[in-house]
């Protein structure tokens, strides 16, 4: 910053923040700047969101400072954030569908007329102040009518709306175009550089690279709960952005090319997606995979990779593009569809997604066999048993008992056992999303060696992972995403830095 630079907003410095004795924010510092846009990045568990908890008074600090304007302060609450003027628009607007625009607007702060009208609700003060604002971001629209009528978009705005009919100072966005397509996207940020035109310190937490380039002044960067750096974005290309988020450099070239798995690249397509996307959750991709085949989707946190396995497994309904399994065009309309051709899905949230806790391991590993066989069906215990049995046996799945609660195992041993389930309908194509995730460095390993022994016996997988070097490991082709579109594909034996490179060639 040079001398011209006014001073900050608000800086923090020195944060730290622990839980039960185990830190999660170590020396963390931020300075916001009137009239910015300020994009604050980080993988997954790089501590952004337990920043933003401290800054708006959700969590309190274990230490360190915090400055707005030239006084100390220190919010206690997220209403003591917003009565210093720092308001946050979260991913999930948090409004009240059943309410009008003026009063989500105004809610909990609705105008009263005196004691000799009762104290009753000002309408017409609530309605016009509700006009003048969502005038100032430029939405034209009847602030009478009821929030559900109106679209994600339009609903996120007013959310904008109500932060500023605080007279915010500092307006913190998460994740504010995870659920926008392209042109609202371009609508939200002709808001934020009004916003920004007007002296507001804006606070951009995304994952799409792309829009940090095409929105953001400037860039801090946390990894591991520590404080990488402050860049303003013309200093910091995409590359260098990548690597300071993952904690290296990029290589020219990689000396370690892993040896790619053996496949017969004759096979025909499995499963075949032509311009299969969704409004506002992905672009149309391309994608074919081979029985036997192993591909890999890489890219980083939201860049599409779950969305489009969710459209494959028909956990949501694509609005364009078609789907072919052998050749055959289908519409999944549930996962039931999906199930009975031939697909399976391990999901990424284990805890929520995967299993079942209370029920066994011989329930857990039953259930997905147990669904394709219908209402009138019953697997018998003895069934059951012998089932699971078999699949503790074969993936060396550790429990005393297959009766034992599946919450009960460990999260590699829970991952194996959502595995079994899958295996159990012999299914022709697998989708894995983040099947490592949280288990210890020997479970990945029996996992990762498993899904090389099912596609050397004629399955096709569908390998997402964060950890690009288990992707590089097991795919024969790496199929690259980033900003929700498909960017490119590189072969069996890429290095870890060409898929990066490829993730970061638009912005380089």
């Amino acid at each position: 910053m040079n001398a011209t630079t006014p001073p900050p907003v608000l800086e923090l410095t020195g944060i730290h923040k622990q839980f039960s004795g185990i830190p999660v924010l170590r020396d963390v510092q931020l300075r916001l700047y009137p009239g910015e846009i300020h994009a604050l990045m980080g993988q997954n568990g790089a501590g952004k969101s337990t920043l933003i908890k401290v800054l708006t008074g959700v969590l309190e600090a274990s230490g360190g400072k915090m400055r707005l304007g030239d006084q100390s302060v220190w919010p206690d609450s997220p209403r003591a954030a917003q009565r210093l003027g720092i308001s946050t628009v979260y991913q999930e607007v948090n409004l009240c569908p059943n309410l009008s625009v003026a009063e989500n607007i105004f809610a909990g702060r609705y105008p009263r007329l005196g004691l000799a009208q009762g104290f009753r609700i000002d309408w017409a003060t609530l309605n016009r102040r509700a006009r003048e604002l969502v005038a100032r971001i430029g939405l034209d629209i009847d602030v009478t009518r009821l929030l559900s009528d109106h679209p994600v978009a339009v609903q996120q705005l007013v959310a904008i709306a109500r932060a500023l009919s605080i007279e915010s100072r500092v307006l913190i966005l998460d994740e504010p175009t995870s659920s926008l397509d392209d042109d609202e996207v371009q609508k939200l940020f002709e808001v934020l550089r009004r916003l920004r035109d007007e002296g507001l310190a804006i606070v951009f937490v995304t994952h799409f690279l792309n829009q940090v380039y095409a929105i953001s002044d400037r860039i801090t960067v946390l990894r591991n709960g520590s404080w990488v750096g402050e860049w303003p974005v013309g200093e910091l290309p995409a590359q260098a952005l990548i690597a300071a988020m993952l904690g290296r450099e990029l290589a020219a070239q990689s000396t370690e090319a892993p040896v790619p798995p053996v496949f017969d690249e004759a096979a025909p397509a499995l499963l075949q997606a032509e311009g299969l996307g969704q409004s506002g959750q992905l672009q149309a991709v391309d994608l074919r995979v081979r029985a036997g085949e192993v591909v890999g989707l890489a890219g980083l946190l939201g860049a599409g990779r779950t969305e489009l396995a969710r459209l494959l497994f028909g956990l949501e309904t694509p609005d364009r593009g078609v789907l072919r399994i052998n050749g055959q065009t289908v519409a999944f309309s549930n996962p039931m569809d999906a199930i009975r051709h031939g697909l399976a899905l391990c999901p990424e949230e284990r805890k929520t997604d995967g299993i079942v806790a209370e029920l066994s391991v011989r329930e857990n590993i039953a259930l997905a066999l147990q669904a394709r066989m219908g209402m009138g069906k019953f697997l018998s215990r003895a069934e059951q048993t012998t089932l699971a049995e078999r699949y503790v046996k074969l993936l060396g799945i550790k429990t005393e008992s297959v009766d034992k609660p599946i919450g009960l195992l460990s999260g590699g041993n829970q991952q194996k056992a959502i595995l079994a389930r899958w295996l159990a309908i012999e299914p022709r194509l697998l989708i894995l999303d983040e099947p490592t995730r949280g288990i210890d460095v020997a479970a990945k390993q029996e996992i990762m060696e498993q899904i090389l022994r099912l596609a050397q016996a004629g399955m096709a997988v569908l390998f997402i992972s964060s950890e690009m070097s288990e992707v590089v490991r097991v795919a024969h082709r790496i199929v690259v995403l980033r900003d929700r579109r498909l960017v490119g594909e590189l072969p069996a034996g890429s290095s870890e830095d060409a898929v990066y490179e490829m993730i970061a060639a638009e912005h380089v």
